[in-house]
């Protein structure tokens, strides 16, 4: 929800967004496509053999009207994006560390990679973020990023979950 929120606050509509997500086929991915499935979004998915996402969820999303797709080649799921998104490949107490951020590589949000995506597009990142590993000092930290308006966007999304949860909504 505070990734839906930020997308918005930063001028894009939901319905026909291009996101490109990078890396791990986690929890976080999971999330946003089933978000593209209820908002009628496109995500391509840039991952390398062996770390997909739960093809479930894949499947849902594009009968709910998502575009979905996977995509071996970085550039290829970043191409035209309005919205890049990462997330930290290793998570904690998670084996065979060396063997995943060896194959992740090629997948690091760097300035070569976003210059692939629309010249207006956002960089998104849930944090905390690996610097260095998924993605760049120049990117989480440069101008199109919005990692830290995301964050913030978080206290709002659980205020309005909270209301919900209890009536007020």
């Amino acid at each position: 929800m505070a990734d839906l929120l930020t997308v918005i606050e930063h001028g894009k509509a939901l319905p026909g967004l291009e996101v490109a997500w990078l890396g791990d086929g986690n929890n976080v991915l999971n999330s946003i496509i089933e978000a593209a499935g209820l908002m009628k979004f496109s995500v391509r998915i840039g991952v390398p053999e062996g770390y997909d996402s739960d093809r479930r969820f894949i499947e849902r999303a594009v009968a709910n009207g998502a575009q979905v797709s996977v995509h071996r080649d970085p550039g290829a799921a970043v191409r035209g994006a309005d919205v890049v998104v990462t997330d930290t490949w290793i998570s904690m107490g998670q084996d065979h560390a060396e063997q995943k951020l060896a194959a992740m590589g090629p997948f690091q949000v760097n300035e070569a990679l976003m210059a692939q995506a629309r010249p207006d597009a956002i960089f998104l990142h849930c944090l905390p973020a690996h610097r260095g590993e998924e993605v760049t000092d120049a990117v989480i930290d440069g101008a199109r990023s919005v990692a830290w308006d995301e964050a913030e966007n978080r206290i709002h999304a659980q205020k309005s979950v909270l209301r919900w949860v209890f009536g007020q909504l």
